[in-house]
């Protein structure tokens, strides 16, 4: 919901409303209902709206408070914020609309930044305080909203998106090595406060900054569950667990239902979309309309699960929308993918995103998705391997079954410049994996996946590409409460079953077996996957452009190598290498990066 942007100044010019305007010219999709600025001495706050809560002209922002204290802009929805709106109200508060913006700024003023703690939702925001010139930003605590920053001598600019951040200009767009390092080795995800870019960094998620008029500044990160057992669940046996994650799925899939306008799912007929439909169904939605994609076989792969997903629909008695999408549209798509793309993003599902939201948005401005329960929930293949070592260990096996590539192959893969010295992306996991507050080897590894590596790969792929059509993708299985719990939950029972084994369990009291002891299914996009002949004329024009020719980022031997043979070359975790430097080159051309 929305796109905010905004600048503060330090040196003690007036900030540029112009660059705050072309800010939000760059978020017009995600805001397509109604735009604002504001300005009040070293600040100025812009905001793109997309209508959800309180669809009056009462919920416009920015938004400032009736006494003219407080001014803000927020991007998301507090999915509590009618429980928290009679708390206030309680408290002395008084309120001139029914939107969830203004909540925010009532809880500020009561909690200060402990308002936050307050929060059941996604959300990212900017509050700038009149008397003392402080600005308050902050993010959820899963990183479901984005929030991008470029800090230049004596100016702090911020926004929703990093392309708008690019159009206000007077951006350092060189490259980060450390970044690159990590995007090479971690499926294109680079870990906060990193971009790709040296002078964009982003906001950690669940953290508070406070920006003082001077530029000094302090961070608070708000919270973080902690990965071990815990006593109040020590009597629990493996149906209690089961009714314990049911009880809270229901709870999150619940509080999403919150909106003035009509919330479909995007059900791919997997276990966890397929979960959300029938907790939608047993609250008695009526007239759920629920949406699939599905691409053209390329490379003897199928490139659809409609089978699942329409017995689903059946049912629970959706009313189901299937998009099929041949394989000329990819490459035609790709590059308002791209464009949407915040960051460079490999997975093949970013373009059935972007077109799945595409046709959604022309129905429904709020969708349901079920991204994250396999981070959450330990659904991946390599977690039983992870299971087996100690701490010790793990941070080598973590590599050895998540990382793309091993530092040693880097050096024939990218130029010398932009080789970092060490092994900078096997460090991090190594001072992740041994941070305290992790029971066991495997509870460290779901810590690292939940709050880094999908922040930064799966929740960020919904936000861009169902808010470049301005629609709204919610996520259940990222409500922090079921976090909370699952983190808690014994290991055995999450990897039960080939993984994901108590919400399989869950599966079992309400959905189809069919659905629930099916193979595990992906996204499959094959004509990217498989290189298909438009996509692979697409990377060869990125890779041999004067733009790529001038960076000299990767090794031309590397390339070389790569295109005479497009869809030999595999990463550990099955990408194609040729698809994961090629995107990279692309997204830099797309956003106009030298």
């Amino acid at each position: 919901m929305c796109g905010l942007s905004g600048e503060i100044r330090f040196d003690g010019r007036r900030p540029d409303l112009g660059a705050v305007e072309r800010m939000g010219d760059r978020l017009a999709a995600r805001g397509p209902d109604g735009r604002g600025v504001w300005t009040h001495g070293a600040v100025a706050l812009g905001h793109r709206r997309l209508k959800i809560i309180d669809l009056s002209d009462l919920g416009a922002q920015p938004m400032t408070d009736a006494a003219g204290e407080i001014t803000g802009v927020f991007n998301g929805c507090v999915y509590n914020y009618r429980e928290l709106r009679e708390e206030l109200g309680g408290l002395g508060h008084r309120f001139v609309s029914t939107s969830d913006t203004e909540v925010v700024l009532k809880a500020y003023q009561q909690w200060g930044t402990a308002c936050v703690e307050h929060f059941h939702g996604m959300f990212a925001f900017a509050l700038v305080e009149h008397r003392t010139g402080r600005v308050v930003l902050a993010r959820d605590r899963l990183g479901i909203k984005p929030l991008y920053l470029a800090e230049t001598p004596g100016r702090l600019r911020f926004a929703s998106s990093l392309p708008a951040l690019l159009a206000a200009g007077d951006v350092d767009t060189s490259l980060d090595p450390v970044a690159v390092h990590q995007y090479l080795s971690w499926h294109a995800t680079v870990a906060p406060p990193r971009t790709v870019l040296n002078g964009v960094r982003k906001l950690p998620p669940a953290t508070v900054r406070v920006v003082e008029p001077d530029g000094s500044r302090h961070d608070h990160r708000y919270w973080q569950p902690s990965y071990t057992r815990r006593a109040e669940y020590a009597d629990m046996g493996a149906d209690e667990w089961r009714d314990a994650v049911l009880e809270a799925l229901r709870t999150a899939v619940r509080r999403r239902t919150v909106s003035d306008v009509p919330v479909g799912v995007l059900l791919s007929g997997g276990l966890d979309s397929s979960l959300i439909v029938a907790l939608l169904a047993e609250e008695g939605s009526q007239d759920l309309m629920t949406f699939s994609v599905g691409f053209e076989s390329e490379g003897g792969e199928e490139g659809d699960e409609f089978r699942y997903s329409d017995l689903v629909a059946r049912q629970f008695d959706t009313d189901h929308r299937r998009l099929m999408v041949p394989s000329d549209r990819v490459s035609t798509a790709l590059d308002g993918a791209v464009a949407a793309m915040s960051e460079p993003m490999i997975s093949h599902d970013v373009v059935a995103f972007y077109l799945l939201s595409e046709q959604v948005s022309k129905d429904v401005k709020v969708v349901q998705s079920g991204q994250g329960a396999d981070e959450v929930f330990a659904g991946y293949h390599w977690y039983p391997r992870l299971a087996e070592v100690s701490r010790e260990e793990e941070p080598e096996r973590y590599a050895e079954t998540y990382f793309d590539r091993p530092h040693t192959d880097l050096a024939r893969i990218l130029q010398p410049h932009m080789l970092p010295e060490d092994d900078v992306s096997g460090r991090f996991v190594r001072e992740h994996m041994a941070a305290p507050g992790a029971q066991t080897a495997l509870d460290a590894a779901l810590r690292l996946d939940t709050h880094v590596m999908l922040v930064d790969d799966p929740v960020k792929r919904v936000d861009n590409m169902t808010m470049a059509w301005g629609l709204e993708g919610r996520v259940p299985f990222l409500d922090h409460e079921l976090v909370e719990l699952a983190a808690a939950c014994p290991p055995e029972l999450k990897l039960a079953d080939d993984g994901k084994g108590v919400l399989k369990q869950v599966g079992r009291k309400i959905l189809p077996h069919e659905v629930v002891d099916r193979p595990k299914g992906y996204f499959p996009v094959p004509a990217i996957k498989h290189m298909a002949g438009p996509v692979l004329q697409r990377v060869r024009e990125a890779l041999t452009a004067p733009e790529a020719q001038q960076r000299g980022l990767f090794r031309e031997s590397y390339v070389a190598e790569l295109l005479a043979a497009p869809d030999d070359h595999r990463t550990r975790r099955g990408a194609n290498a040729l698809w994961q430097v090629a995107l990279l080159e692309i997204w830099l051309q797309t956003h106009g990066i030298k």
